[in-house]
């Protein structure tokens, strides 16, 4: 394995700059290649898709896994700032892998076509970026982004750029989201007022406990771990795994970021919504103490043109109506109130409630929706063939979109009112400002998509 990253110094950066320039002479070669060796349904050698993977914690090694075991698919490129965690899983595909400790070192290679991205959430905007920029193919781990500016950048670079993509919402492969979608598109249950979601736990009020101040473990990069968000002490709670991420804003955005992308996106897909006119976000840390800063305790509702979305988060009762009660869980559930009946979902079930007679044809609508490959499967079919998976980001940012907002909302401590024809706050300079973040130097936030 080659340390590409020595040569970037001490604190393993190289300028924007550079890494643009060195990356614009690979496009053109990158893109010939592709072309050239994804071909139409084959998956003799030179028709194998050549992937990279940045961050192989948890998810992405799960991502990339799911990739890994097709034979269309060669791993090329492996990324990770632990060198213990790199090197695992360059391991486990020795026969073809190289290891990176900076990202833009793998873009930079033009025998990787496509990438997935399974860093912490607030690298999401900057990898994806310069992924599309240096002509790869992504697939981009949730949340999408952090902030409503970087839900616009993303979406705006991948269509500039004609990359395909696709969010990693695996659940909306699930054929039970397809049944709820044919359910509440049928019209068997009449107009929707309202769809009610959540996302439930308790943590206790001890949370994720204290870590102990320590230095960083041989082998990782901590400043490049914190990369354009703020940089802190290592902290070993913040660093373990994407579960621990959710509680701490600065990194993650909270558990709202964490998991509704997975649960709203059942309402925004069944009644194909566009974009809040309204977003309102309240709640705080009341409880849950430990290490860590995200509230654990959300309330969001999302006005739309015909309906209302509401969204309810917490991390201290597990409480979850007609999905569960009594032991402490992580749950969940959707429910559309329609005026003929109330249908209520989580990942695995569903259930219709009538509202007596006025729920005239209780059949289930025939099913529509043809079934998914997989997630991963789908996105490495369109690869080939050059259309957009079902999760793509011109589909996503809308979903992404209402969760930024939310958060933005929460931190004022006001509504957003939102444009969805213009795609701009309004009213409010403040929300404008706060809508684009601040990288830490010499990051830079990428502006000219905007």
């Amino acid at each position: 394995m080659k340390e590409q990253s020595e040569k970037r110094g001490r604190d393993g950066r190289s300028s924007r700059r550079r890494f643009l320039g060195n990356a614009a002479g690979a496009v053109g070669a990158a893109y010939a290649f592709s072309a050239g060796t994804l071909g139409r349904g084959a998956t003799a050698p030179s028709d194998r898709i050549n992937l990279g993977i940045i961050g192989v914690n948890g998810m992405g090694r799960a991502n990339l896994e799911n990739c890994a075991r097709y034979e269309d698919v060669v791993v090329r490129g492996v990324c990770d700032v632990s060198t213990e965690r790199r090197e695992a899983v360059v391991e486990q595909y020795k026969a073809s892998a190289e290891g990176y400790t900076d990202y833009r070192d793998l873009l930079a290679n033009p025998a990787i076509d496509a990438v997935i991205i399974a860093s912490p959430p607030h690298w999401h905007a900057r990898m994806a970026v310069d992924a599309v920029e240096a002509g790869k193919d992504i697939y981009l781990q949730k949340p999408m982004t952090l902030y409503p500016d970087e839900t616009l950048a993303v979406r705006n670079a991948v269509n500039k750029h004609n990359r395909i993509s696709q969010i990693g919402t695996q659940i909306h492969a699930g054929s039970n989201y397809r049944r709820v979608v044919e359910w509440v598109r049928s019209g068997k249950l009449g107009p929707v007022s309202v769809v009610r979601t959540f996302n439930v736990m308790n943590q206790g009020a001890a949370g994720l406990g204290r870590a102990p101040v320590q230095d960083p473990p041989e082998g990782l990069d901590w400043d490049l771990w914190c990369g354009p968000a703020p940089k802190c002490p290592f902290n070993s709670i913040l660093y373990q795994d994407s579960y621990n991420h959710c509680s701490f804003m600065d990194y993650s955005g909270g558990w709202t970021p964490g998991m509704a992308p997975h649960i709203i996106d059942l309402p925004i897909w069944a009644l194909d919504l566009g974009l809040p006119e309204t977003t309102s976000c309240l709640g705080g840390r009341h409880i849950v103490g430990g290490d860590g800063d995200a509230p654990d305790t959300q309330e969001i509702t999302w006005k739309y043109d015909k309906v209302t979305v509401t969204w309810m988060m917490s991390l201290s009762n597990s409480f979850a109506f007609d999905f569960g009660r009594g032991e402490p869980a992580r749950r969940l559930g959707i429910y559309f109130h329609c005026l003929n009946g109330t249908l209520f979902t989580n990942y695995e079930r569903h259930e219709v409630v009538p509202e007596g007679d006025l729920f005239k044809d209780r059949t289930p609508p025939a099913e529509s929706i043809s079934p998914s490959p997989g997630h991963e499967r789908e996105w490495l079919d369109c690869l080939k063939d050059r259309r957009q998976p079902s999760c793509n980001v011109n589909y996503h940012w809308r979903i992404d979109m209402a969760i930024t907002l939310a958060n933005l909302s929460y931190r004022l401590g006001r509504s957003i009112r939102f444009d969805p024809v213009s795609e701009k706050i309004v009213g409010d300079e403040e929300a404008v400002r706060l809508a684009r973040p601040t990288y830490r130097e010499p990051w830079e936030f990428p502006v000219e998509y905007l």
